[in-house]
């Protein structure tokens, strides 16, 4: 293997050291003076982890957001956000073509792994359809949530906590204003406030080609596999999410039992959302019961859809792997979802995907176990699985965070955004096709 090729930079490889340089910038402009209250600037370390946590639209925090940043250090923070949520290479896509450049086959490429698509084709279409989609969903939940905020707040201000709290949920970012980290539990049972809100995380979490599919075909009869799979995966998540935490928080007396009726349906129906990659929450985390906790843990390790803002395993890879375990138990030969027929390699990839992202999950709360003695198993599982997913909600643990813990977070939150196979990827060194097979052999399963 000669230098030049060992050392080449693909398409994971660029994507990685793209997002590293984005954070590694904000963590700079973070770190100066005029970003933060006290004139004095983040510490290095809570400036990475905030700048990662941004990039990666994670939402975690080790500072308050609101009390601790000037405007100029919230604007850094929205801005690494945007960019994070929608990837870099849909900006500069964006620059290109704004400028009148054509792009190259290798640009082409570089989208393709951006946007998790399985071609080059149509990529720089589907671009500009992401970023027109973009600015109308945020304009449109901007609008709705100042218009709602001005009854609480001056109206210069509302109209900025408005285009703040839009972006940042479409984003699935997580982030607030409020302070004190309370998120949005002041507006618990208000419906303009949750219902924007979730309609913004899901927008921006049920992937940008699922988007485009509908737009163009315009029938849900119409519409891809893929656009079918997302759309019914995620329908069931949530509408099971917001059942099971309404019957499990039901006669909680620090959660939904103090609410009205429509007050608790709308507090179920945000915490089923949001564990979906936003972070925000309406319902203080720690007051939730353990099976409701242990819940919202599987909704954040499912995550998002592919090609969103979202992380985590993705709808469609938990679909194609309960798919082949359903045909397994039918004792068919093909895992069949719509009458279609998925290839092998897909279900090769689903298992792969969840088997790295449980490995690496055990791997962190195994070593935050050890550096948080402050917190118990669980508290540090539910850390780890929300920054994997990229979620953001917090049992308190975050702000706790010894030295090492904020590192090994960081790390998580980064390997979550990309993928553990794109960063897998990205590490390993090139591989050839193979010249010769073994020959079949058989084990015991099960």
């Amino acid at each position: 293997m000669s230098i030049k090729n060992k050392f080449s930079l693909t398409p994971p490889k660029i994507l990685v050291l793209g997002f590293a340089m984005i954070i590694l910038l904000g963590s700079g402009l973070l770190c100066l003076p005029i970003a933060t209250q006290d004139g004095e600037g983040l510490n290095w370390l809570n400036a990475l982890f905030t700048a990662t946590s941004a990039t990666c639209v994670t939402g975690l925090v080790v500072v308050d957001t609101g009390t601790t940043f000037t405007l100029f250090g919230q604007l850094v923070i929205l801005s690494l956000i945007q960019v994070g949520g929608l990837g870099f290479m849909t900006f500069a896509t964006f620059f290109a073509l704004f400028v009148g450049r054509k792009i190259s086959f290798r640009e082409r490429l570089l989208i393709q792994e951006s946007l998790n698509q399985a071609s080059t084709q149509g990529v720089v279409k589907l671009v500009r359809t992401i970023l027109l989609f973009t600015l109308v969903s945020e304009g449109i939940g901007a609008v709705l949530l100042a218009f709602r905020f001005s009854f609480d707040m001056p109206a210069q201000k509302a109209i900025y906590y408005g285009i703040f709290h839009s972006i940042s949920n479409f984003n699935n970012a997580g982030f607030d204003l409020m302070g004190e980290f309370r998120s949005l539990t002041g507006y618990v049972e208000d419906p303009i406030v949750t219902l924007v809100v979730c309609a913004l995380i899901i927008l921006g979490g049920i992937g940008f080609m699922v988007i485009s599919d509908l737009f163009e075909k315009k029938s849900l009869r119409r519409v891809s596999l893929h656009t079918k799979v997302v759309l019914s995966t995620t329908t069931l998540l949530l509408a099971a999410g917001t059942v099971l935490i309404f019957l499990l928080e039901y006669n909680n007396p620090k959660t939904l039992q103090p609410l009205s009726a429509i007050g608790k349906f709308l507090a179920s129906f945000y915490q089923s959302v949001t564990p979906r990659t936003a972070g925000s929450n309406t319902l203080n985390i720690p007051d939730l019961r353990d099976s409701t906790l242990f819940l919202i843990i599987i909704l954040m390790f499912i995550g998002a859809s592919p090609g969103s803002t979202g992380g985590g395993i993705k709808t469609t890879t938990l679909a194609t792997l309960l798919g082949a375990v359903w045909s397994q138990i039918k004792g068919k030969k093909d895992v069949e979802m719509f009458r279609y027929r998925i290839i092998p390699t897909m279900i090769y990839k689903a298992l792969t995907v969840i088997l790295s992202s449980l490995l690496l999950v055990i791997t962190v709360t195994m070593i935050l176990s050890i550096t948080e003695k402050q917190a118990n198993v669980f508290m540090i599982l539910f850390e780890a699985v929300s920054a994997f997913g990229t979620v953001g909600l917090s049992m308190g643990l975050t702000p706790e965070l010894s030295p090492i813990g904020k590192i090994i977070i960081s790390l998580t939150m980064f390997i979550g955004r990309l993928g553990p196979l794109t960063v897998a990827i990205a590490l390993a060194e090139q591989t050839y096709k193979e010249l010769y097979r073994y020959p079949k052999g058989k084990i015991m399963i099960g």
